[in-house]
């Protein structure tokens, strides 16, 4: 039986070979996927290990039984020599009993590994388990989620394409229409992305990642602007989606219905009044409304506030905050998501032969790749292609890699290239600064990225459209018994004064 004081030298000579076996892992030139993700498994388990062994450590220095003080007592006292013998004695003993037992030292255990790390066995090649989709951490497989989002009641049906460009745009769907089972769903999504993470990078902690998330959460709750749960019932969007009608030059329901279904139906609208029903109806409903405050309006007549917030917060609070870790899981996702919508872009363009033919190649690379042991030279620090190698400089520079842009609508975030400067305006970070700003994320706004510029712009195009609206006064055309053509005011004024 080992003493307490062999047990702690033993412990802390783990310590000290795990810490350089630490080393020697980062130090190791990683040339592909596989490999980078393969080694920070490996730091992972020697890092756990070294937690244990800090843990039993601790413990032993604790000596809640006594037994390490004691033992320090017998060495330090006044027989120290004979404890010395003693030991000595049940040493030998013990050899003479098991003659045959061979204590391997720790040191070949390490020496191992260093080998391993070096060289992989075939069996230490896959440590950790991907489908053939993901291939071994490069793509995402949300195909099973996917399936999910398609059997969700009232949310617009889409390929699998767009959906890998859409799952995280969560703000855009309406409050009324995130019930039970759009939690369920967003529950599944959120697994897979955050053990997909894990086993992609296993270093990172999400423990702290979900208290930073949960924290930035409740202060956008508590000032209700976290994006799609704000308090007020329609974006700027849809505050013009109506036309108001000046009522002033219509003396009957009757001539209102000449103004058709849909100018109604926007003048209606832009009252927050229901817009429904038959022509009739709805001159009907518009007509009451001339003269008349809209506080004194009938409640019938206004459509129904459809607020989930006020039916269950608690319920509605949580959701939100899974769209909150999703929100945080796709930012860090992001090349990965990048990387399948290309994989899934190129392999639906692909016949079945050449499908093949691509699965041979990449593993004719994949083995190739085992056995190259140069480590590329990359002194500029330049992106690595589909080899694992650094791509040309002549090809960083075509792709304008070494510019960087700002876009001040996203919180000054700053893309590196333009092709990934391009594709921002479309995802969700910008859509939703451009929502904050009360601005429709249209072709309108392509490559604004100053918020200033971007307001401008907006009041000019509300302005343009003020001018294009429709006027019935002006422009509706009247014709009297001689065939004589007026405008509406013309005409009116005209009959009033009895000429007509």
């Amino acid at each position: 039986m080992e003493t307490v004081l062999e047990q702690q030298r033993k412990l802390f000579e783990e310590r000290e070979r795990i810490e350089d076996a630490l080393v020697k892992e980062r130090l190791l030139k990683k040339n592909t996927v596989r490999e980078q993700i393969n080694s920070e498994h490996r730091m992972k388990h020697l890092m756990e290990r070294s937690f244990t062994s800090a843990e039993r450590l601790l413990s032993l220095y604790d000596d809640r039984d006594g037994l390490r003080q004691e033992e320090v007592s017998a060495m330090s006292g006044p027989e120290e020599f004979g404890e010395f013998y003693r030991r000595l004695k049940h040493v030998k003993e013990h050899h003479r009993r098991y003659p045959n037992d061979v204590e391997e030292p720790m040191q070949m255990e390490f020496l191992k590994l260093d080998e391993e790390r070096v060289n992989p066995p075939e069996e230490l090649q896959n440590l950790v388990d991907f489908t053939d989709e993901e291939g071994y951490g490069k793509y995402l497989d949300l195909h099973e989620v996917y399936d999910h989002y398609l059997n969700l009641k009232q949310i617009e049906k889409v390929d699998y394409l767009t959906y890998l460009q859409i799952f995280d745009r969560l703000f855009e769907i309406p409050k009324e229409k995130k019930t039970v089972e759009y939690k369920r769903y967003l529950e599944k999504l959120l697994d897979y992305l955050a053990g997909y993470l894990e086993r992609v990078k296993p270093l990172f902690d999400q423990n702290s990642m979900y208290s930073e998330v949960k924290k930035d959460f409740e202060e956008k709750w508590a000032l209700e602007t976290f994006p799609g749960w704000r308090k007020d019932t329609g974006s700027a969007m849809a505050k013009h989606s109506g036309a108001h009608l000046d009522l002033s030059a219509f003396s009957s329901p009757e001539e209102l219905m000449s103004l058709g279904l849909d100018r109604l139906k926007s003048a209606l609208m832009a009252l927050g009044l229901k817009c429904g029903g038959t022509l009739e109806e709805r001159a009907q409903r518009l007509f009451s409304t001339k003269g008349v405050p809209l506080e004194n309006l009938d409640p019938t007549f206004f459509a129904k506030s459809k607020n989930p917030r006020g039916k269950d917060p608690e319920k509605q609070k949580d959701i939100a905050f899974l769209e909150s870790q999703i929100y945080r899981y796709s930012e860090l996702l992001g090349e990965q998501r990048a990387a399948t919508r290309e994989n899934v872009e190129r392999r639906m363009a692909r016949t079945a032969d050449e499908l093949q033919e691509e699965e041979e190649e990449a593993e004719a690379e994949a083995e190739e790749s085992d056995d190259e042991e140069t480590v590329p030279y990359n002194p500029k620090n330049l992106p690595l292609g589909w080899d694992g190698k650094p791509i040309p400089y002549w090809l960083y520079k075509l792709h304008g890699l070494n510019v960087t842009y700002t876009c001040e609508i996203c919180g000054n975030a700053t893309y590196r290239g333009p092709k990934a400067f391009q594709r921002h305006f479309s995802e969700w970070r910008h859509a939703h600064g451009m929502r904050c700003l009360g601005i429709p994320n249209t072709a309108h706004f392509a490559s604004v990225t100053n918020i200033a510029d971007a307001l401008a712009l907006w009041e000019k195009i509300k302005e343009l459209k003020t001018d294009e609206r429709w006027l019935a006064d002006n422009e509706e055309e009247y014709e009297d018994s001689l065939g004589n053509v007026f405008n509406k005011k013309t005409y009116e004024d005209l009959r009033r004064q009895g000429i007509l």
